[in-house]
């Protein structure tokens, strides 16, 4: 049995479970998956038996329990200092953690507007007024981070961090809804999108039978 066990709602919509699951996936760790359903009446009181929030992603690791998404990666860099989910310079790794936390408590008008869902595409999905806005600043969060400490890689602080685990689920909206990035920042989430840890998790998006509706345009 694994040491660890990652409790996680449906791939194809949940992006705080894929946020979790890329920093688990990232430290080369064995570990244990359980998918709840989510969107169904007994969610809520399933998840509530692995997560004291009664959301997921959740992690047990032995006795420990530790949910909240962002949690996850800084108990897992901690961990496994050796799979570098924080940059190691100290500037570059407070601003990760910056536009972590950012991503963690906004952009709450591009998560209801634009709800993830990975297998499905929705060009006619026009942006309001606040989902642009809340994609300009997407965007120079990225430009920024990029310019100033990506250059060595093609991720936002050069490799693979806990910020690209955070704004994962972004590159995928942006996808799904075909929102137009500059050639630089299309590079990036070409980058992310082309992880074969993401890909594994789209493949078996793709193979869910569950669907909810509010996510489906």
């Amino acid at each position: 049995m694994a040491a660890f066990t990652l409790y996680i709602g449906n791939k194809n919509y949940s992006s705080w479970s894929l946020r979790g699951w890329l920093a688990m996936k990232a430290t080369g760790a064995p570990f244990e998956e359980m998918l709840i359903p989510l969107s169904q009446p007994t969610t809520r009181a399933e998840v509530l038996r692995h997560s004291p929030s009664g959301t997921v992603p959740a992690l047990r690791h032995g006795t420990l329990v530790v949910w909240e998404s962002l949690a996850v990666g800084e108990y897992l860099a901690e961990l496994f200092p050796n799979a570098n989910l924080w940059p190691k310079d100290t500037n570059a790794r407070a601003v990760a953690r910056a536009v972590s936390a950012e991503m963690h408590s906004g952009f709450r008008a591009l998560r209801t507007h634009f709800p993830m869902n990975m297998r499905s595409s929705f060009p006619n999905r026009a942006a309001t007024p606040d989902v642009q806005s809340e994609i300009n600043r997407i965007a120079a969060i990225w430009h920024d981070c990029r310019e100033r400490f990506g250059k060595g890689g093609d991720f936002l602080f050069g490799h693979f961090t806990v910020a690209d685990a955070m704004y994962a689920p972004v590159v995928s909206r942006f996808r799904t809804y075909k929102v137009e990035l500059n050639p630089e920042l299309q590079a990036y989430s070409d980058a992310v999108w082309s992880m074969p840890a993401l890909q594994e998790w789209l493949t078996a998006a793709r193979n869910e039978p569950m669907v909810i509706e509010s996510a489906e345009f």
